[in-house]
């Protein structure tokens, strides 16, 4: 019986990790078209957090369940917030110098860095099937991205891009190595609470006015962005880091570059070749491989 729940809750942890990478993989999108828009970079985010919020205190009413913590508790979701935080003004002021796309490729870096920490500090082995995984995922998103054409990124960019994902890394570690006696709804309360804050205290540090969706197009991709790579991916992934593990749940994040190749596809007709195929399936066949629980 034991066993049979143990294993419910890998295949459930492994649906909710599945399911943040993808949602979280929608970024670009809400993104770039506030961008085009006209809304600067502070004021995207601020929106995305404060409606993301709004929405879990709604939740969290309904549920009637209570917002008090312990100070050990406040210290983690404090640490929590302020990662979360650092790691979206980077990706987001990455779209500038960089194109979006890329920058989800860079982003991915993060499940190496993942299993790096793991392994340093925490002494976690990386088993064969993890490192076959990683593998399979860096060379699927390598071929869904890589043009051949010898191109140079822009270097701000890109260290923009891989400061945000180790940040992410040691987010989802510090979700699995601090485990908190709440719920996922009551964890991001906090986090997007800070996150919101952060973004309102770094635009007057800045001196960019913060402005708010001015059109029904701007009001839906905002709502977009804070309903879905902000809410519910959030809310899910605390999941998947706390059934699966921190290793398999950054693995499973290949699907966020897939994502967005999936976006340009079918939103933005952009073309789908050979390299592109190749890059889908081995992606999907890192994901099957981490989501795999053999019979014991």
């Amino acid at each position: 019986m034991n066993n049979k729940f143990t294993a419910n809750k890998k295949v459930f942890g492994t649906i909710c990790g599945i399911l943040a990478a993808m949602f979280y993989g929608t970024n670009p999108l809400g993104a770039l078209k506030l961008y085009e828009q006209g809304m600067n970079t502070n004021s995207v985010l601020f929106s995305r957090f404060s409606m993301a919020w709004i929405i879990i205190s709604i939740i969290l009413i309904i549920r009637k369940e209570s917002l008090k913590v312990t100070k050990k508790e406040f210290g983690t979701l404090t640490a929590l917030g302020l990662l979360f935080t650092a790691s979206s003004m980077t990706l987001y002021f990455s779209f500038h110098y960089i194109a979006a796309g890329i920058a989800s490729t860079l982003l991915f870096t993060y499940p190496i860095m993942t299993a790096v920490i793991m392994g340093l500090i925490f002494k976690e082995k990386a088993g064969f099937k993890t490192i076959v995984a990683i593998i399979l995922s860096l060379v699927g998103v390598l071929l869904l991205y890589w043009t051949g054409d010898g191109g140079t990124l822009d270097i701000t960019g890109v260290i923009l891009v891989l400061v945000s994902a180790l940040t992410y890394s040691v987010y989802i570690i510090v979700v699995n190595r601090c485990p908190l006696a709440m719920s996922s709804f009551k964890i991001n309360f906090y986090v997007v609470l800070y996150c919101a804050i952060g973004m309102a205290v770094f635009a007057w540090l800045t001196g960019q006015p913060l402005q708010l969706p001015h059109n029904a197009v701007s009001w839906f991709y905002a709502s977009w962005l804070a309903v879905v790579p902000a809410t519910l991916s959030l809310v899910l992934m605390v999941y998947a880091s706390k059934y699966i593990g921190a290793t398999p749940t950054a693995i499973l994040g290949a699907l966020e570059p897939l994502t967005a190749v999936m976006i340009g596809i079918f939103i933005f007709n952009e073309p789908f070749g050979i390299r592109l195929a190749i890059g889908i399936v081995l992606i999907l066949s890192a994901v099957i491989i981490t989501a795999y629980q053999p019979k014991k």
